[in-house]
C-alpha cells in the first residue's frame, strides 16, 4: 500500500512528514514537527505531539500519547525528541514523553511491544525487542537493554539500568541496576537466578547458558560480595565467555549498584 489514508475527522498538520502507506484513524491528532515512517498505523484517538519520530510499520493504538512534554520541573519547553523504532507497537493509553535538554531525546528501539497503560518517561533509552507489559512504569533516565521483558505493573526508578535478556516479574519495583540475563522477582526485588527459559527461546547454546549460570552462582549465590565474585570469575577465566564478560562489564560500570 502506497496511499496515505487519513480519516476525515483526524487533525493532521500539513507540516507533518508522512511516509507512504500511513493510516491515521478517526479523531487522531498529529502535530507539526512529526515524522511517521512508511506503512505505520495511527489508530483512532491517538495523539502524536511535536518531536515525535516514528519508524516504519509501527502501530500506535487508541488513546496512546507520543512525545508529550516531560514531567520534569527543569523542562523549559526546549525542542526535544521521542523516537519510536521500526515495527514497534504501542498499545492503548500508553505514554512516551520526549526528552529534556540533558539528553535531548527519549528513545524506544525496533520491534518493541509497549502494552496498555505503560509509561516511558523523559530521557529513557529502551533497546530493541523489549516488552513492557501492561501498566509498566519507567521513571526518567531509565535504560532497558535489548530483549528485556518487564512484567505487568513493574516499576523502575530513575537512572536505573536493566540488562539485556533479563526478565522482571510482575509488580516488582526496581531500585538498582539489574545485570543481563537476570530473573528478578519478590518484594523487595531480588535476583532469583538467570532467565534460562528466555535464553533457550533465543537460541543461546547450552554452553553459553552454563557459563552465565556459573558466573551468577559465583557473584550472587556463593556468599561472596560482588567484588570478590567478579575477582573469582576473572581468576578462573570465566570471562573468556563473551556473555560472562558482558555481565562483569555491566556490574563494573553501574553507578547505582546492582540488585543482589
Amino acid at each position: 500500500m502506497t496511499e496515505i489514508l487519513i480519516h476525515p475527522s483526524a487533525i493532521v498538520s500539513p507540516k507533518a512528514r508522512l511516509g507512504t502507506g500511513v493510516r491515521i484513524g478517526a479523531f487522531a491528532v498529529i502535530a507539526d514537527d512529526v515524522e511517521i515512517g512508511d506503512n505505520t498505523e495511527i489508530q483512532p484517538l491517538a495523539v502524536v505531539h511535536n518531536g515525535a519520530r516514528i519508524g516504519v510499520e509501527c502501530r500506535l493504538f487508541s488513546g496512546c500519547v507520543i512525545a508529550g512534554e516531560p514531567q520534569d520541573l527543569k523542562f523549559k519547553g526546549e525542542p526535544t525528541l521521542a523516537i519510536i523504532g521500526d515495527r514497534t507497537v504501542v498499545r492503548e493509553c500508553s505514554t512516551v514523553n520526549r526528552g529534556t535538554a540533558e539528553t535531548s531525546k527519549t528513545e524506544i528501539g525496533a520491534g518493541c511491544l509497549i502494552m496498555a497503560y505503560s509509561h516511558v518517561a523523559h530521557d529513557c533509552k529502551v533497546g530493541d525487542r523489549v516488552i513492557l507489559s501492561n501498566c509498566t512504569q519507567l521513571a526518567g533516565h531509565v535504560t532497558i537493554e535489548d530483549w528485556a521483558i518487564l512484567g505487568g505493573m513493574a516499576k523502575v526508578v530513575q537512572f536505573c539500568s536493566i540488562g539485556a535478556h533479563s526478565m522482571i516479574g510482575a509488580d516488582v519495583k526496581i531500585t538498582k541496576d539489574t545485570p543481563p540475563f537476570a530473573l528478578v522477582g519478590r518484594d523487595p526485588a531480588r535476583i532469583e537466578g538467570i532467565n534460562k527459559i528466555g535464553l533457550r527461546r533465543r537460541n543461546f547454546t547450552d554452553d553459553a547458558i552454563a557459563a552465565i549460570e556459573q558466573a551468577y552462582n559465583a557473584i550472587f549465590f556463593s556468599g561472596r560480595n560482588i567484588t570478590d565474585g567478579i575477582n573469582y570469575c576473572r581468576a578462573n577465566k570465566l570471562d573468556a565467555d563473551p556473555e560472562v564478560a558482558k555481565i562483569l562489564s555491566f556490574i563494573e560500570r553501574s553507578k547505582k549498584g546492582v540488585l543482589r
